[in-house]
């Protein structure tokens, strides 16, 4: 894929205060991703940086959009004449998501979760799966459920299964805030090497700028203003990487 894979303008998210919870705005100017590139939104805990993933992953529908092309697919326009449901199929082909938690399914071994998005588009890929746990050296843990793993074992985990079916769009959730600061590098690495690798676009929601300057992503900053949060503007523009050792 060449060109601009994701450009959104003029998007905002309201949630209403309810039961002595405050309400919340979430606003993004615009932002553009292309294949290939890499940028991290960035903000203290509770700013909305997992709401936008939500958004950005067509789980939630924002208030009001102006503009939302993702992967030749006007889903301003699905939005608005079928609402999220009909993002479904969009997200399975397109997208694949890192949860902070791993998101893993408890009662299903290492090898079935990570090949769960390619069953649900019914395009198993086993030399792709092995490659992938290879490369995050889980290939001896196929069997093992989640509770048998440690904590960067189940993000390493989460990270094959994102990956798996060749997402255009990976999106990652404060992937490295549950690890130690050695696997956190270690983690961010090899997320970084591998949507590389694939080509596809990686925006991460993390608070730890450090880390995320450390490896030379852009930074997309979050400012907080009462109870609204206005999301910064990244172009398409696409840095040039030096290789990972």
């Amino acid at each position: 894929m060449s060109g601009e894979l994701l450009r959104v303008s003029d998007l905002s998210f309201e949630r209403a205060a309810k039961g002595g919870e405050p309400g919340f705005r979430l606003e993004l100017d615009a932002l553009a991703l292309s294949p290939a590139q890499a940028v991290a939104v960035t903000g203290p805990s509770g700013c909305g940086k997992s709401t936008l993933i939500d958004l950005l992953a067509l789980l939630r529908r924002p208030a009001h959009v102006g503009s939302f092309d993702f992967a030749g697919h006007d889903i301003a326009r699905l939005w608005a004449t079928e609402g999220t449901n009909a993002c479904a199929a969009v997200r399975a082909r397109h997208i694949g998501v890192v949860l902070q938690t791993g998101g893993l399914i408890a009662s299903l071994p290492v090898w079935e979760n990570v090949t769960l998005p390619q069953a649900l588009l019914g395009e198993l890929d086993e030399a792709r799966c092995e490659a992938l746990l290879r490369a995050l050296d889980l290939g001896a843990l196929k069997g093992r459920l989640p509770a048998q793993l440690s904590i960067g074992q189940r993000q390493r985990v989460a990270i094959a299964r994102a990956l798996s079916h060749r997402p255009a769009l990976v999106l990652a959730d404060e992937p490295t805030a549950a690890l130690g600061r050695e696997h956190a590098h270690a983690a961010m690495s090899l997320l970084l090497a591998l949507t590389r690798e694939t080509g596809a676009a990686l925006l991460v929601a993390s608070h730890d700028t450090a880390l995320l300057e450390a490896h030379e992503v852009p930074l997309i900053e979050c400012a907080c203003i009462g109870d609204t949060t206005r999301v910064g503007t990244a172009s398409c523009e696409r840095p040039d990487y030096a290789p990972l050792n």
